[in-house]
């Protein structure tokens, strides 16, 4: 059985064509991407070792070796993070401990108030998992009519997540879904682990089906760039995203700026304000 870490440095592997780390093209290969020995012998490992790590036959490579194996796959800083990250858990497998506590779902006073404080700005706490917690207005505003925050019951929490891979709605809102679904895909690598794979086994598999299952097994780490949202209403939303981690909470407050003057009109008339315009960023 692979591990996470064997399946990135895999898929990695098979993304990287050789010439673009200064390699020879030695004709017709039987697999696309980079050779296991070419890969092996820049990192410095043999060939046997790299290919116990890929299958999950070696689950704790020390620091050095994932490093080598980072240096030799040309990752940038985001993926060279998230490769020791696996490193890191696909470690702790092997070592028996204490049942995780899933992740509280309450959001603090103090970071209520600051939520409060960003109004009338489009703003929400989340978590790894997609739960939609908290939310300022002008958020249910550029989101209204799309579905995300559509739930069954006044109880229940509405889930980016669920919503990007289950609702068709989300991939004419979101102009660039693909990007987005990576984005969530990836965001579950993140979350807590027993919360996370309970969620994903007994609820949003089935319904996501191969979208969700191939892009977790690639591990694409993502650019997070402009977020673009085709509003119901027909206007197009262009939103830079600032991301701010509450590591204690395993939440995070995300703000969303307009990124040109046009969107900027297009919320203020979505909000159906004339004046007190959200800042736009140049």
């Amino acid at each position: 059985m692979g591990t996470p870490l064997g399946d990135f440095i895999r898929a990695r592997r098979d993304s990287t064509q050789p010439e673009s780390l200064g390699l020879p093209e030695r004709g017709r290969r039987r697999s696309p991407g980079l050779r296991r020995q070419d890969l092996a012998a820049r990192a410095g490992i043999s060939v046997e070792y790299l290919t116990r790590i890929e299958q999950g036959r070696d689950r704790n490579p020390s620091v050095a070796v994932v490093n080598a194996l980072a240096d030799a796959l040309g990752l940038d800083p985001a993926e060279r993070g998230h490769l020791r990250y696996l490193a890191k858990i696909t470690g702790g497998e092997c070592v028996a401990r204490p049942r995780p506590a899933p992740p509280s779902r309450q959001v603090r006073p103090s970071l209520l108030r600051t939520l409060r404080l960003l109004e009338p700005g489009i703003a929400l706490v989340t978590n790894k998992l997609g739960d939609v917690l908290a939310r300022t207005a002008a958020f249910e505003t550029v989101t209204s009519g799309s579905g995300l925050l559509d739930t069954d019951t006044e109880t229940a929490t509405p889930n980016l997540t669920r919503y990007v891979f289950t609702d068709p709605r989300a991939r004419t809102f979101f102009a660039d879904w693909d990007e987005v679904a990576d984005e969530q895909a990836f965001d579950l690598w993140l979350g807590p682990s027993v919360e996370t794979s309970e969620w994903f086994t007994a609820e949003l598999a089935p319904l996501a089906g191969p979208d969700l299952t191939r892009r977790l097994n690639r591990h694409v780490v993502p650019r997070r760039g402009v977020l673009r949202l085709n509003h119901p209403s027909g206007h197009q939303l262009r939103l830079l995203r600032e991301i701010l981690d509450v590591s204690s909470d395993a939440q995070q407050l995300v703000v969303l700026l307009p990124e040109d003057e046009a969107t900027a009109e297009a919320v203020d008339l979505l909000r159906g304000r004339s004046h007190g315009r959200l800042r736009a960023i140049s």
